[in-house]
């Protein structure tokens, strides 16, 4: 059998409720107070009104005339029922001093004694109490009536019953409760709108399922390896989680929240991003060290909220895509040369056939030595292995192209030169997207030709410099400092997007603490050069560079 638990209530329905209560206790109260307070002006009210109706009915001379009579009762008792009406009090007696009634509300008490105490008024002095009589309790003041000569002659009574004091009251009690009624009433409705706006922001869940969610929040939080930032209306940091301060850099996560991202130090290309009202959607950012594909979504709600933004490190992808890349025109290049070979070899057979075979022998070994002379000439100046061999790929391809790629007679690399702390991979990214580059802008030239340097300079500790050359159209000394600026190209963008080859070089050289520069070849072109410390400068330098680099524009892009 199924048990159906009812669920806890909401935050919003248990704080509805708890105001609610406390709105009502705190009318309640009121309304008692007030209630209280009411009773007792009311019997103030009513005892200074009897005290005042009883003095007014003493002093007048025709009480004191009527008194002097021979039957008091027929004067005064018409004269009491009138002023009992005109001041609304219950009931007037006038009495002798020995308490005997001359006036009475009710005609059957007249000469009956008076019910009450009338010590106090033989002595002179008025007073007031609550006494039950003929009428029932009754709130009364007594005083006494005297001559000329000062002696009490006679006694005024003048009282309203208690039944009427409580009528009174009870009418005030009835307008009290319609007010505390209606404050209720608009206590609850302005506590039933803020906590339906609570409801809708805290999507109808109790404090509990808020708690569990804040505890999942924080460990999915820093789970993800990817970097997570948040940015409030104003583009300042509110949250930012383990993976975001590692790929922005940021010691804690105390150093960036609240603060604008302007003023985080990042590079302006992502800080602009991360500024713009618009989504972005895997765009490529560079920092020192890191290749970044940021997105960017609004969070909005019928107006700005903020902005969620996520970091994906793709440098090590980036690297690859690269070398790919750099295979991949291997391949296109062994293609081509398999098809050369191809038409050589049917070169050399045919002559063969056509009884020709000492011109087919000089042929083929005229062939073999221009190929072991290139592998020669690329080994002799650079006898590195990784950028030998890189020479050696690049050339095919920009032979393929049409271009001439010679290695300088200034070169001299030699192996084992080159300390650990250069992997070659970043040697590769270097020198690879400078001749890409290059080959690129010679391609269609006259004579297209790339010249590749690359030596040391100094002793143990000096720098290692790679030059890179062409006979392209060069580059325009406006755009001097805007090649190096991540997206720049001259070139129509591809598939894949322009303006990154620069940056990828730059960001490895600044990581070892080296430099990029562009100035104008010999023959017209453009000439990138790269230096790059080698031995105990390269980590000063290095450290140099990449707070360089954080407090300025990330460079970088393809000509």
């Amino acid at each position: 059998m199924h048990v159906h638990v009812p669920r806890p209530r909401s935050l919003a329905a248990q704080l509805f409720a708890m105001q609610a209560v406390l709105i009502a206790v705190v009318v309640a109260g009121y309304a008692l107070f007030t209630y209280v307070s009411d009773r007792s002006q009311a019997e103030d009210a009513a005892r200074r009104q009897a005290l005042a109706v009883a003095r007014s009915v003493a002093d007048s001379p025709s009480v004191r005339e009527a008194i002097g009579t021979s039957d008091p009762t027929a004067e005064l008792q018409p004269y009491a029922l009138r002023v009992m009406r005109d001041t609304e009090v219950d009931f007037i007696t006038i009495m002798n001093p020995q308490g005997i009634r001359w006036t009475h509300p009710r005609p059957a008490e007249i000469g009956q004694r008076f019910r009450g105490h009338i010590e106090p008024a033989l002595k002179g002095e008025p007073f007031t109490e609550t006494y039950t009589g003929t009428l029932g309790p009754s709130m009364r003041a007594v005083t006494p009536v005297k001559d000329d000569n000062e002696r009490v002659i006679g006694l005024v009574s003048a009282g309203i019953r208690v039944e009427e004091i409580t009528k009174r009251v009870q009418a005030q009690l009835t307008a009290l409760l319609g007010v505390a009624a209606g404050a209720l009433a608009l206590g609850a409705v302005g506590t039933y709108v803020v906590n339906a706006r609570l409801r809708r922001h805290t999507h109808g869940m109790n404090a509990a399922e808020l708690s569990r969610m804040h505890d999942y929040h924080q460990a999915a939080l820093h789970a993800v390896r990817e970097g997570l930032l948040m940015l409030d209306g104003q583009y300042k940091v509110a949250l930012i989680n383990d993976g975001g301060r590692e790929l922005l850099g940021v010691a804690s996560e105390e150093d960036v929240i609240g603060r604008s991202v302007a003023e985080m130090g990042l590079p302006a290309p992502l800080t602009g991003a991360l500024l713009s009202s618009e989504p972005r959607v895997d765009e490529v950012h560079l920092t020192a060290d890191r290749v970044l594909v940021v997105n960017t979504s609004p969070v909005s709600g019928g107006e700005r909220r903020g902005t969620v933004v996520t970091l994906r490190d793709v440098t090590e992808l980036q690297s690859l895509m690269g070398e790919l890349d750099s295979e991949r025109g291997f391949t296109q290049a062994l293609r081509s040369q398999a098809h050369e070979a191809a038409n050589r070899l049917h070169t050399v057979v045919s002559l063969i056939e056509l009884d020709r075979a000492e011109e087919a022998v000089d042929f083929a070994t005229a062939e073999l030595e221009l190929a072991q002379a290139l592998t020669d000439q690329v080994v002799a100046a650079v006898s590195e292995p990784v950028l030998a061999a890189l020479l050696l790929g690049k050339t095919a391809q920009a032979n393929e192209r049409g271009v001439e790629l010679v290695v300088s007679e200034d070169s001299c690399l030699d192996d084992g030169l080159l300390p650990p702390s250069l992997p070659a991979r970043d040697l590769v990214t270097i020198l690879g997207n400078l001749i890409d580059n290059a080959v690129d802008a010679a391609q269609g030239s006259v004579r297209a030709r790339v010249t590749v340097t690359a030596y040391t300079e100094g002793d143990a500790g000096g720098e290692l410099v790679l030059r890179v050359s062409d006979t392209g159209a060069g580059v325009d000394p406006a755009h001097a400092e805007a090649v190096f600026q991540r997206g720049f190209s001259t070139k129509p963008a591809g598939p894949g997007g322009r303006g990154l080859g620069l940056a990828l070089v730059r960001q490895a050289a600044t990581r070892h603490g080296g430099t990029l520069a562009v100035a104008v070849a010999d023959g017209g072109g453009a000439e990138f050069e790269v230096r790059l410390p080698l031995g105990d400068g390269q980590k000063n330098r290095a450290q140099e560079n990449v707070g360089a680099v954080a407090r300025s524009t990330v460079p970088g892009g393809d000509v």
